[in-house]
């Protein structure tokens, strides 16, 4: 009996061996593919988890709310008074200019200075594009038709008013900045001053030849009803403050322009005394359209250092002491002239 147990015993004992190896044969096999696919699922998972995170910022970069003060960051907290509406910290500059649109603490600090930049130098752009389009297209077809050279001839004299007026807004507006109520009377005449000249530009009197003269005294006439605000500014801030806020000199030099460009103009200098030498070339009405550009340029550098000098310092209304440590960028003059 036992001589037959033996053998099935030991049989017995090899057969759990044998599979054990085949198990570790077979789960070394499968090794490689299992961690392949943990791998391959722990991608997968970790994308997406960024996919979520993308999905829940950009959707917090779209519907944020506002905060309270105490929420904030400290880098962040500013004026402790006001308690609620603040932004919480923006994930990107698109979220920044989105919130222009939403209302929160700083809304009002936006939107004040943002209209102002828009609206006062969008009226002189729309002024001088306005006069240099509707000039050089009167002078493109004022051979073509009767009625058509009229009709923009009229159009060029209402784009000159529109100019004079357009380039009176930023100046009055920044020069006036900490006084409202000056500055909404003299927008208000220039305005009114404006519109009746583009309306007498619409007469067909106005257009004739013989009345170039009566022409060039609007026009100047318009512009020298500047010398209002502009000696009201100077006796009330002084001189020296009117130099470097008001940019006074730069304005001198553009109405000097102006008024020579007119000057001309009206006169038929030079081609009065030389007739027939300046046909082509230099005659009275070339020499005011380099002069009118040439102002432009110049009114427009005036009121880019007015503007830069006012929201520069403490909101743009500042006492003789901050004038005195203005930089020369900002309003391009040096505290020598205030000494």
């Amino acid at each position: 009996m036992s001589s037959h147990k033996g053998p099935a015993v030991a049989q017995g004992n090899r057969a759990p061996t044998s599979n054990r190896a085949a198990n570790t044969v077979e789960l070394a096999e499968l090794r490689p593919m299992l961690e392949e696919k943990v791998l391959t699922l722990s991608l997968q998972a970790h994308h997406a988890m960024e996919k979520m995170e993308e999905f829940v910022y950009k959707v917090w970069e779209g519907c944020w709310r506002v905060i309270p003060y105490d929420v904030l960051p400290d880098w962040l907290k500013d004026n402790d008074y006001l308690l609620h509406g603040h932004r919480p910290p923006m994930p990107s500059f698109c979220a920044c200019f989105k919130s222009i649109f939403c209302i929160h603490v700083e809304t009002g600090n936006i939107w004040t200075h943002l209209l102002g930049f828009k609206v006062v130098f969008g009226m002189f752009f729309l002024g001088a594009v306005l006069c240099l389009s509707f000039s050089w297209l009167f002078h493109t077809v004022c051979c073509h038709l009767e009625k058509v050279s009229w009709t923009f001839s009229k159009l060029d004299y209402s784009g000159i008013t529109l100019l004079i007026m357009g380039s009176f807004v930023p100046w009055l507006y920044y020069s006036f900045y900490c006084s409202p109520q000056p500055r909404l009377i003299y927008l208000s005449i220039i305005c009114v001053l404006g519109i009746s000249a583009t309306i007498m530009a619409q007469w067909d009197r106005f257009a004739m030849p013989k009345h170039r003269q009566i022409r060039a005294g609007v026009f100047l006439g318009l512009s020298l009803s500047g010398v209002v605000p502009t000696m009201h500014f100077m006796i009330t801030e002084g001189f020296a403050k009117a130099t470097i806020v008001g940019q006074m000199g730069w304005f001198f030099l553009m109405a000097v322009m102006y008024i020579t460009g007119a000057g001309l103009y009206a006169a038929h200098i030079p081609e009065r005394f030389f007739p027939g030498k300046f046909d082509i070339w230099f005659q009275s009405h070339q020499t005011f359209h380099v002069l009118v550009v040439a102002a432009t340029f110049l009114h427009f550098y005036g009121v880019s250092n007015v503007q830069e000098f006012r929201y520069g310092l403490e909101g743009g209304c500042t006492d003789d002491s901050l004038l005195l440590a203005a930089p020369k960028g900002a309003g391009g003059t040096s505290q020598m002239l205030l000494k």
